[in-house]
């Protein structure tokens, strides 16, 4: 099933209204690593605002709502998937704003219901399947939802 462009964009439109609490902690978060240098920019591939050289975190980037994180200075850059980084399997490399923008699209679909769903789900592992969906869609183009192909 196909939607216009404009349909895809109303749905994208109540999905960003929808998880606009979780936009919201991660505004906040973003605006608070702005006073140690972090540098906003609107990502319309990613759906999303992106925060550059966020200050804190082990590396990496995390997506609250219509918002990422990120601990590096650009968001276009080569990573490996959960499943890889434990041991599971061997697979190709990935890009980590693919990975990321499958989350905003699950945050669209889940609201405030995403990130209680999330940790019951495993939280950040390769255990959880809206991690291994943002994993296959990062290698595919396809199945940001768990369990979707």
């Amino acid at each position: 099933m196909s939607l216009s462009p404009l349909a895809l964009r109303v749905l994208q439109g109540l999905g960003a209204l929808w998880t606009a609490p979780n936009t919201l902690i991660g505004l906040i978060g973003g605006l608070a690593g702005m006073v140690a240098g972090a540098r906003p920019s609107w990502n319309r591939r990613d759906l999303a605002i992106v925060f550059r050289d966020w200050p804190w975190g082990p590396g990496g980037a995390i997506t609250l709502g219509n918002v990422i994180l990120h601990t590096g200075p650009v968001l276009d850059v080569a990573c490996r998937t959960y499943a890889h980084q434990a041991g599971h399997c061997t697979e190709p490399v990935i890009g980590l704003h693919d990975h990321e923008r499958a989350h905003v699209y699950q945050y669209l679909v889940l609201g405030p219901l995403y990130l209680p769903v999330y940790l019951v789900c495993g939280g950040v592992s390769a255990r959880n399947p809206f991690e291994r969906a943002a994993d296959v869609y990062a290698m595919t183009g396809r199945g940001w939802w768990p369990g979707v192909p």
